[in-house]
């Protein structure tokens, strides 16, 4: 397949630089796979479109305020260090700011006491002495907005760009379908009887590479961390024999569902590419937000509903002016 086919056209104006004031309000697009049809709601009404007694999976983990703002003690001079992937208490993966100009072993210092050194220039490892260093994140980090939000993170960010359950802090970006779901309407759907399970996907910055390749298939995919509980293996296999629907909060409680499904691994790293002609083993129903263009999320969104009807869906969702991206509205593909 080719890269183009996964182009689309999208005013600037479109991409939301804000959440919806209260998150459940955002507009939801519905796509039924076997009508072929193409709707308008509310993502608070969302239950009338989810079969009786499903299975809703959500993806559990928590943002970490991964952008930190200090100087190099050396000089004073600026620097950004943004978190990518906690190696171990002490060691982290990360981006730095201006690199060419932090030496390897220089103290860089940032507020409540945060302090790191690059100790491999050439893997991009800082090191903290502090064992504690997420928690005091909290206090000194940043949200790291996406690079589409053109503007600094702010108070509200710390609450919005959290889903209302993440526990496992870890990603860099929120899984952002989840974003849509308040307590109140979580307490209504169990209501109606369906039932929700929790899996951890670490989303992390690999998400926001941009596919190169012309042919897709070409594409490096980029690697997580993912894990569910065995409680919830338990759970998934009585829903699949019972006959009743799974459904996918989010691209990455689909990309965990697909990978446990074909690996029989319940916990370990992904690199599952997902593209038309994918076969969807465990995932009934997706709820998704609005992706960018050409990317592998906008891949596996059509590999779910169809290359032609996502394009319709997209086309639609344009010309009504929906709110795009990680702030945007919603869409749910039955």
């Amino acid at each position: 397949m080719k890269l183009s086919d996964f182009d689309y056209v999208l005013p600037d104006n479109l991409i939301a630089q804000y959440p919806s004031p209260k998150r459940d309000e955002a507009r939801l697009l519905v796509v039924d796979r076997a009508r072929g049809a193409i709707s308008h709601d509310v993502f608070k009404n969302i239950g009338k479109y989810v079969p009786q007694k499903s299975l809703l999976v959500v993806n559990n983990s928590k943002v970490i305020p991964a952008r930190l703002l200090g100087t190099k003690s050396r000089t004073g001079g600026e620097v950004e260090v943004f978190l990518l992937k906690q190696i171990d208490h002490h060691h982290f993966e990360a981006m730095l700011r201006p690199l060419k100009k932090i030496q390897e072993g220089e103290l860089l210092v940032f507020s409540h006491g945060v302090q790191c050194r690059l100790v491999d220039r050439e893997k991009k490892i800082v090191r903290f002495e502090d064992a504690d260093v997420l928690k005091k994140l909290e206090k000194v980090g940043h949200i790291p907005l996406p690079p589409y939000i053109k503007r600094p993170d702010e108070k509200l960010d710390h609450e919005f760009y959290q889903t209302v359950y993440a526990k496992r802090m870890g990603s860099v970006a929120a899984p952002t379908a989840g974003l849509h779901f308040s307590k109140t309407l979580i307490s209504s759907l169990k209501r109606q009887g369906h039932s929700f399970a929790e899996v951890t996907l670490h989303v992390n910055y690999g998400t926001f590479k941009p596919v190169e390749t012309e042919n897709i298939l070409d594409h490096p995919m980029h690697c997580e961390e993912y894990m569910i509980p065995e409680g919830v293996e338990k759970r998934i296999a009585a829903v699949k024999k019972s006959g009743q629907k799974i459904v996918a909060v989010g691209t990455t409680s689909c990309r965990t569902l697909e990978s446990f499904a074909r690996s029989g691994n319940s916990q370990g790293a992904t690199d599952l590419f997902l593209y038309p002609g994918s076969d969807f083993k465990l995932t009934d129903i997706l709820i998704t937000n609005f992706h960018l263009p050409r990317s592998t999320l906008l891949m596996l969104v059509s590999a779910f509903a169809g290359l032609d009807l996502v394009r319709s869906a997209y086309q639609q969702a344009v010309r009504e002016k929906y709110r795009f991206y990680s702030y945007g509205d919603a869409m749910i593909i039955v």
